[in-house]
C-alpha cells in the first residue's frame, strides 16, 4: 500500500492559562485558597502583600469616597454583578489541610498524562460526587473541550484506577468492577459482568443455572462483593475539626447582604519596585523578560481571586433567588434545584457552579450550610405534582424518628406511611433515600 503525505486542519477549543487559573482558584475553598496564596507569594517576587496598616488607610480612604457619594448603601450594595461586603480583616490561624479531591488530583503526577490529559483529568475528579461517582454525563466534560466522548474515556479509565479504586465511576457495577478488574476470571467479577442484575435482585438460582457454580461458590463470591466499596468518596470524607464558611450572609430588610468571608486572606498588590524597574527600563534580555512574565502572572492571579469572590456571591444570590422559602425561615422546604437551573441563571458554566459549591459553606442566620446542600433532585408524584426530594427526606426522617423503637417500621411500613401523606413510590426508591439519610434497616433499628 503506498504512504502518502496530507494536511488536515482542524479546531480545538484550549482553555487560556488565565482561565485555568480562574477554575483552579475557584474550586479551592477558603482554607486552602490561602495556603495557595501563601505559595504564590513566595514563588512570585513581583507580588507582594499589603500591610495591615497600608490597608486600614485604604479602607479609611474608600470609606471618605462611598460618604461623599449621593447614594444610599441599599442601592450600592443590591447590584446583581457586585452583591458583597469588604469584611474586616481579621487574622485567623488556619491549619495546612488537603481536601479527598486534592490528594485525588495529587496522584496524577504518578501516572503518564499530558498537559491536556491532565486538565480533563482534574475535570473529572472536581465533578465527582460525596459518594466517588462521576456527578455529571462524560459527553458535556467533552464538549467542554471540544472533543467527543470517546476521546477521553482513556483519561477517566486512568482517573477510576487511582486511590480509591472506582473513584469518577459511572455506576454501581463499573465501581465494583473496577476493583475486581485485576481477577477476571474469577466468579466474583463473571458475576458482576454477566449477571449483575440477578446479583443485585438476589436471583440467585438464575446465577448458578448460568455460571455453572456450586453452593458454596456463590456464596463465598457473594461475600467478597460484599466486601468490596461500593462508595469510593465516603470512606476517605473530609474530617475538618472547624468549618470556616466562604460567605456570609445577613437579612437587610427585604433584601439579602452577601459577604464574602476573607478573614485571614492576604490583600495582594503588584510591587511598585518592580513595577518602577521596569518602567525606567532597569532590566535587559532575560532578566526584563522573567519579571514581564510575574507580573502578568501576579495580575492575573489577583483577577482571579477577584473573580472567584464575584462569582460566588452570584451564585448565592441566585440560590437565595430559587429558594425564597428556605430563606424565609422555613428550613423544612426546598423546591427542586439542579446546578444547571443556576448556570442558566446567571449565564455560567455547569462545571463553574459545580466547583463554587462543592466543598464551599454559608454562614446564614439558621446556621452554616455547604452550598450543595440547596440542591435537590425532583421528583413527580402520582397526582402529576412535583416535589423536591428533600421535602420527602425530611417526611421520612419525621416518621422514622418518631417511631416506636422496640417495633420500628420495615421498609414496606415506611412505603404506607408516605402514601397517606401523598407521597406515592417504591419501596426500592425509600429504601435509597432511607439509607442515603444514614438510616439502618428496621432490624438494626430496633431497640429494648
Amino acid at each position: 500500500m503506498a504512504t502518502s503525505l496530507k494536511q488536515i486542519q482542524s479546531q480545538k477549543q484550549k482553555l487560556a492559562p488565565r482561565q485555568v487559573l480562574n477554575a483552579r482558584l475557584l474550586q479551592l475553598n477558603i482554607v486552602n485558597l490561602e495556603q495557595t496564596i501563601i505559595k504564590e507569594l513566595e514563588q512570585n517576587p513581583t507580588l507582594e502583600q499589603i500591610e495591615s496598616m497600608e490597608s486600614q488607610s485604604d479602607e479609611t480612604e474608600e470609606k471618605s469616597i462611598i460618604e461623599d457619594m449621593d447614594v444610599s448603601l441599599e442601592d450600592m450594595y443590591s447590584n446583581e454583578s457586585n452583591y458583597y461586603l469588604t469584611e474586616e480583616k481579621k487574622e485567623m490561624p488556619l491549619p495546612d489541610q488537603s481536601t479527598f479531591l486534592e490528594k485525588v488530583i495529587n496522584q496524577l503526577q504518578d501516572i503518564k498524562l499530558n498537559e491536556d490529559e491532565r486538565e480533563i483529568a482534574e475535570e473529572i475528579i472536581w465533578n465527582t460526587n460525596e459518594r466517588g461517582y462521576l456527578d455529571t454525563d462524560l459527553i458535556l466534560i467533552a464538549d467542554r473541550y471540544n472533543l467527543l466522548e470517546e476521546e477521553i474515556e482513556p483519561v477517566l479509565f486512568k482517573v477510576q484506577r487511582l486511590e480509591p479504586k472506582g473513584i469518577g465511576s459511572r455506576n454501581l457495577k463499573e465501581c465494583l468492577m473496577i476493583q475486581l478488574e485485576d481477577k477476571k476470571s474469577s466468579l466474583p467479577y463473571k458475576i458482576l459482568n454477566k449477571s449483575f442484575d440477578d446479583f443485585m435482585h438476589k436471583r440467585y438460582e438464575k446465577i448458578k443455572d448460568k455460571l455453572k457454580c456450586s453452593n458454596q461458590d456463590l456464596h463465598e463470591a457473594v461475600e467478597i462483593i460484599a466486601n468490596l466499596n461500593p462508595r469510593p468518596g465516603e470512606g476517605y470524607r473530609d474530617k475538618f475539626q472547624t468549618v470556616i464558611p466562604d460567605l456570609i450572609i445577613r437579612e437587610d430588610g427585604s433584601d439579602w447582604v452577601i459577604t464574602t468571608n476573607d478573614s485571614g486572606i492576604p490583600e495582594l498588590r503588584i510591587s511598585h519596585f518592580y513595577e518602577n524597574q521596569i518602567q525606567n527600563n532597569k532590566f535587559e534580555g532575560e532578566a526584563k523578560k522573567f519579571i514581564r512574565e510575574k507580573i502578568d502572572s501576579a495580575k492575573w492571579f489577583i483577577e482571579a481571586i477577584h473573580q472567584r469572590r464575584l462569582t460566588m456571591v452570584n451564585v448565592m444570590y441566585s440560590i437565595i433567588k430559587f429558594q425564597p422559602e428556605w430563606f424565609s425561615g422555613n428550613m423544612n422546604f426546598l423546591r427542586p434545584l439542579k446546578l444547571q437551573d443556576v448556570a442558566d441563571h446567571i449565564s455560567m458554566d455547569i462545571s463553574t457552579i459545580s466547583r463554587s459549591t462543592r466543598g464551599k459553606f454559608v454562614d446564614t442566620p439558621y446556621g452554616i450550610f455547604e452550598l450543595k446542600y440547596y440542591f435537590s433532585d425532583s421528583l413527580e408524584l402520582s397526582d402529576g405534582n412535583i416535589v423536591s426530594t428533600f421535602i420527602i427526606k425530611r417526611t421520612l426522617e419525621k416518621i422514622i424518628c418518631s417511631e416506636d423503637k422496640s417495633a420500628p417500621y420495615s421498609d414496606d411500613v415506611l412505603v404506607k406511611k408516605l402514601s397517606d401523606k401523598g407521597f406515592l413510590m417504591a419501596r426500592r426508591t425509600i429504601a435509597k433515600y432511607r439509607d442515603q439519610m444514614g438510616y439502618p434497616v428496621a432490624r438494626l433499628r430496633k431497640t429494648i
